[in-house]
């Protein structure tokens, strides 16, 4: 059985792999605090699975998000490396493509945001090209950027969605499509690329891009959908964040090649990840 040092004991992302894949690796978490990491023998494990990191912290300087999201990567792969451990993943986000809309093909440059308080997707895009200078054919570097990953508890924007769509009478039909990933099938994701040593820089999404629209109507099937804002959501769309957040077109174009990872589809995530909120 294949072992697997998942760094972030209190990431939501590692904890869930923990209880996805616990019957299918030997895993240990370890807490990325206070150098607790440092203390592991890391040699003998088949991957390191790193979930350690912050996102989207108001209030929090520069110099920490590159401090944890970058400094602290580098340094553990670096540890990996030096003992013999032949795979490392790296949890990074789409937030690198930073403000780009629409479509995000595989050859899409990245190109994180850099405007004030908002250092994450800039702080993962350098890690990730610090981390590429240690790959090579005895480390293997997989980099993963995940969409928006919604599930049983989770924090961020999906959990906002949530309260809001089950107290609104109406919600405007506005067409759009978004990448989105259940984190059941991020979790089945991190066990393809485990088991067959993926390397590269990695796009997982669920099988179907998400309209808005389709998700508040199954969180709340009696919501009214209306088209009069409509004129006005495509006027400002491109100027209001919250309109583009909710309305705005961000996915990955599938190649085809990805794998089939998928283990709950579209209506059954939302309601179980509605039902926990």
């Amino acid at each position: 059985m294949k072992r697997v040092l998942v760094i972030g004991h209190d990431s939501y992302i590692g904890r869930a792999f923990e209880a996805f894949a616990r019957d299918k690796y030997e895993i240990k978490m370890c807490n990325s605090h206070n150098g607790a990491w440092e203390k592991i023998d890391f040699s003998g494990y088949s991957s390191i699975l790193h979930c350690a990191g912050i996102a989207h912290v108001k209030k929090i300087k520069k110099e920490l998000y590159e401090k944890i999201n970058c400094e602290l990567a580098v340094r553990v792969a670096q540890k990996a490396k030096n003992e013999g451990v032949p795979h490392f993943i790296f949890l990074s986000s789409m937030a690198v493509y930073g403000n780009h809309r629409g479509a995000i093909y595989h050859n899409t440059p990245p190109k994180p945001a850099t405007q004030a308080h908002d250092f994450y997707g800039e702080s993962k895009y350098r890690a990730e090209q610090e981390l590429n200078k240690l790959a090579g054919d005895v480390f293997s570097l997989s980099i993963v950027r995940p969409p928006m990953v919604y599930g049983q508890g989770c924090k961020g924007n999906f959990p906002r969605l949530v309260k809001w769509a089950r107290r609104a009478p109406f919600f405007p039909d506005y067409p759009n499509q978004r990448s989105m990933i259940y984190i059941d099938n991020l979790c089945a994701f991190f066990c393809e690329i485990i088991n067959n040593k993926k390397s590269g820089i990695l796009l997982p999404q669920n099988t179907a891009y998400v309209n808005t629209v389709e998700m508040v109507k199954h969180i709340n099937p009696k919501v009214q959908l209306i088209k009069t804002f409509n004129p006005l959501i495509k006027l400002f769309i491109n100027r209001v964040n919250i309109l583009n957040k909710l309305f705005g077109d961000l996915y990955y174009i599938k190649k085809g090649d990805e794998g089939t990872y998928e283990r709950v589809g579209f209506e059954e995530s939302v309601r179980r990840a509605s039902d926990s909120g």
